[in-house]
């Protein structure tokens, strides 16, 4: 892929050429509809006229190069028109055919073709194109939703690999004010990364939402992060692919390699990226990251007139890191002053109905609350159905929250509990007050997560580790056994338990006695002792330990023996494994069959730092057994992320010829004592002599 392009002559054009029949029309006529005020030349060999413009014969006959062309011709034509407007001199070109790689072999062949004529930045092929509502631009075959911006109006910006979820989102009803709406295509040569830094330069842009199906660059990512914190636009994500169909339809719709989910998700959190689910999430994300960028602190406080209301948005907090903390006394006496003895005062609020339509003492009660100082501070307020209802009393509760924001400066959202019952008319009133507007409870808490764990982040080191993504090794793999990774691994101060490999039942028993009992004893050469009874744990005398080698000594390649550690607070697991997209990526869980029973496990990528690792074992779901869980000693966290920072210092020299290697169980001790590899199963490229070195 060819790197970089100025694209701010096709963003942002001053003249557009448009090729071919149906399609073509559609751009000169939505260009218009939009009041675009450049140039407009169609081109078309046989017809005078389009859209009551004269019609040009060819890109040679242009009275100048155009800044961005739309080539609306069929793949066979489409390499031959990009040829001439590049010798043009033209700023940019939209491929709008399909049929290229993702298709067939006369496909591939057609893009090769295409790839080597695009001396200019071409977006696609197999792309609708681009809206820039900002300055009336609609390279776009097709109806849209979207509006142009008013004069110093600023907006999101949305890119999406799928044409038609774009033009979907282009007809949200919710108030959303759109900078851009950007489709990628094939990414033949203009990835989703190049668009995204593009448009972030854009200073009319305040946010920026990405539908992501695959990564076109992970440097050009990583570049976006940096470039995301520099100039504090945050940016969100609605990443598919959880599902095997899901990356199926991925590869044959689009052509590029989405990655294993969980990957995915480890590498936009690695860049501080928002993350959500759902489309819904994702536009009232991108509402109040434009309103209000990112958040400062994770605590909320609402205010609504009804009890249920109240408990709704508290739940809608539960497993959350937002929160609504208690009010002190001194907190609520000014509150209770104004809504009276009848109103328990706390957090979330129902002030109940003795205020309403009371102006006065509503902005009283809501700015002592808002006073306070929260993250982020709701008024619940659904309106009327607006043919058969009066909104007046619901424009009181309105004023009084503009009037409590203008006296505080603190960030406030106004959030309804269906979209329909928030008519956009006052999602735009309230945005002119600096006041965000969302749909949903649920919504609401995401995105106000969302925007505090972009400010955290920022809070954090400037500094985007780019990713070590080495490709897989191409010599086959060769699996060692426990002893021989053991033994490579402690080379990196991985600490192991003190073992021995052994022949007889004879240097058995004298080992023991170096060792001291209590022992473990395992046969080698198999990769998953328990389920084939392989391993046989507290051996305490002589005895015990002669009959285990009985039942061992056949069962795998040799026989292994170490020092059973006593008082494990914990066992956890780390892996690492190869993912075609980010490389060697690392698992951390619950060690034993509980990271499979339960599926409590965190994903990061390489290198990882301290805090990274310290934070991913905290998030487990059995995090509070490192904590104390009922009286068992705390475990010595600290060790733990020792043990593995000094694993991946392994993998990382190792990159190049590793394929697989499991730490499990990493027995964590109580504090002070420290955390070992009990087992490991390692799988690495090359020769046995190499492995060893």
């Amino acid at each position: 892929m060819q790197r970089p392009f100025d694209l701010k002559r096709l963003l942002r054009p001053r003249s557009i050429a448009v090729m071919g029949g149906h399609s073509a029309l559609n751009v000169l006529l939505q260009c218009q509809r939009m009041g675009y005020d450049g140039e407009l030349w169609p081109i078309h060999p046989t017809r005078t006229e389009m859209a009551g413009l004269k019609v040009y014969r060819s890109v040679a006959e242009l009275p100048a190069a155009p800044d961005a062309s739309f080539v609306g011709v069929n793949r066979q034509l489409t390499p031959q028109l990009i040829t001439e407007l590049a010798a043009k001199g033209a700023g940019g070109a939209i491929c709008y055919a399909s049929g290229f790689r993702e298709s067939d072999t006369e496909g591939e062949r057609l893009e090769a073709e295409l790839q080597a004529a695009a001396t200019l930045p071409v977006l696609g092929p197999n792309c609708y194109g681009l809206l820039n509502y900002i300055d009336g631009v609609a390279l776009w075959p097709d109806q849209h939703g979207g509006q142009r911006l008013a004069a110093h109006q600023k907006g999101v910006a949305l890119l999406a690999q799928s044409s038609n979820l774009a033009i979907n989102l282009t007809m949200q009803q919710r108030g959303l004010p759109l900078a851009y709406v950007l489709t990628a295509g094939n990414q033949m040569q203009i990835g989703l990364s190049d668009l995204a830094l593009a448009v972030l330069d854009d200073p009319r842009v305040t946010a920026l939402g990405l539908h992501i199906e695959g990564f076109d660059s992970i440097a050009g990512f990583e570049a976006l992060a940096q470039k995301s914190r520099l100039l504090r636009k945050p940016v969100v994500v609605l990443k598919v692919g959880k599902t095997s169909q899901a990356q199926q339809a991925t590869l044959t719709h689009t052509a590029s390699l989405a990655g294993s989910h969980v990957a995915s998700s480890a590498f936009l959190k690695r860049l501080g990226f928002g993350q959500v689910d759902s489309i819904a999430a994702f536009l009232e994300t991108l509402k109040l990251l434009h309103i209000h960028g990112s958040l400062e602190a994770y605590s909320l406080s609402s205010l609504s007139c009804s009890g249920g209301e109240a408990s709704l948005m508290a739940d809608a907090a539960l497993e959350r890191q937002v929160y609504f903390p208690a009010l002190t006394p001194e907190q609520k006496a000014p509150i209770e002053a104004v809504l009276g003895p009848k109103v328990t005062v706390s957090n979330p609020l129902d002030y109940q109905t003795y205020v309403w339509g009371d102006e006065a003492r509503m902005t009283q009660a809501f700015t002592h609350l808002l006073k306070i100082g929260f993250g982020l501070s709701f008024l619940v307020l659904d309106f009327p159905h607006p043919e058969r209802c009066e909104h007046e009393d619901w424009l009181v509760a309105l004023r009084a929250l503009e009037s409590a924001v203008k006296a505080t400066q603190q960030k406030a959202a106004l959030v309804a509990s269906l979209p329909e019952n928030l008519p956009e008319v006052y999602v735009e009133r309230l945005a002119f007050q600096g006041i965000a507007a969302l749909s949903g409870f649920e919504e609401a808490m995401i995105a106000a997560e969302i925007a505090a764990d972009i400010g955290a982040y920022w809070q954090q080191s400037a500094s985007v580790t780019p990713l070590l993504t080495m490709p897989r090794p191409k010599t086959p793999k060769q699996i060692l056994d426990e002893a021989q990774a053991k033994a490579l691994l402690a080379k990196f101060d991985v600490t192991i338990p003190r073992g021995q490999i052994i022949q007889t039942l004879d240097e058995a028993l004298a080992v023991a006695e170096q060792l001291a009992y209590p022992l473990v004893l395992k046969a080698l050469g198999i990769a998953h002792k328990t389920e084939q009874a392989a391993v046989r744990l507290n051996l305490r005398n002589a005895g015990e330990l002669s009959a285990a080698f009985a039942d061992l000594e056949n069962l795998g390649t040799g026989l292994y023996l170490e020092k059973m550690i006593q008082g494990a607070v914990a066992e956890l697991l780390v892996g690492f494994h190869r993912d075609d997209c980010f490389g060697l990526v690392m698992t951390v869980g619950l060690g034993g069959i509980w990271v499979e029973l339960l599926r409590d496990s965190q994903t990061l990528l390489l290198p990882s730092r301290a805090s990274d690792i310290k934070q991913a074992l905290l998030q487990l779901k059995g995090a509070a057994l490192l904590q104390g869980y009922r009286g068992k000693p705390t475990a010595d966290l600290d060790a733990a992320v020792s043990a593995i920072l000094a694993i991946q210092n392994f993998v990382i020299e190792h990159a190049a010829n590793l394929h697989e290697l499991d730490i499990n169980p990493l027995l964590v001790c109580a504090v002070g004592q420290g955390a070992y590899a009990a087992d490991a199963l390692l799988s690495l490229s090359g020769t046995e002599e190499q492995n060893h070195d």
